[in-house]
């Protein structure tokens, strides 16, 4: 391997990740992943492994990752709305230019269902934004 091995791997799971030390230091020179954590990135819990006890520089350590980890999915999230709204062009495109009338009917209802529904949440979330906006103002 080329390089230096970093102190701590996380292997990332749905819903956060496993937290290893990495170990070669051992009689076999040996790359030894010791699990010393599990880390839930919905609700931020760290739960040490077994009888493990983290120390406060590990517990640093992946409370930074944690932060860096739901950043990144913050700014995946937004890409694939990005996404999904060229992909709404696209499809527009294909429905005026490229779509057999088969086609068509094989997916208009399916289409409309989801665009209704958001665009109801859209329209609600608006709303509220407005609505918490202009509550300020009517108060001074």
């Amino acid at each position: 391997m080329a390089g230096e091995l970093p102190d701590y791997y996380f292997r990332i799971r749905e819903n956060g990740a496993a937290v290893f030390r990495v170990d070669t230091e051992n009689r076999q020179r040996r790359i030894e992943l010791i699990e010393i954590a599990a880390v839930n990135v919905k609700n931020g819990n760290i739960k040490p492994h077994g009888e493990t006890k983290l120390t406060q520089a590990e517990q640093k350590l992946i409370a930074d990752w944690l932060a860096e980890r739901r950043a990144l999915l913050e700014r995946r999230d937004m890409d694939d709305i990005l996404r999904a709204v060229d992909h709404m062009n696209l499809t527009t495109q294909w429905a005026q230019a490229k779509a057999s009338e088969a086609q068509l009917e094989a997916v208009t209802d399916t289409l409309l269902l989801a665009m209704h529904d958001l665009r109801t949440v859209l329209v609600r979330k608006k709303a509220e934004r407005l609505g918490k906006a202009e509550a300020p103002k009517a108060a001074e």
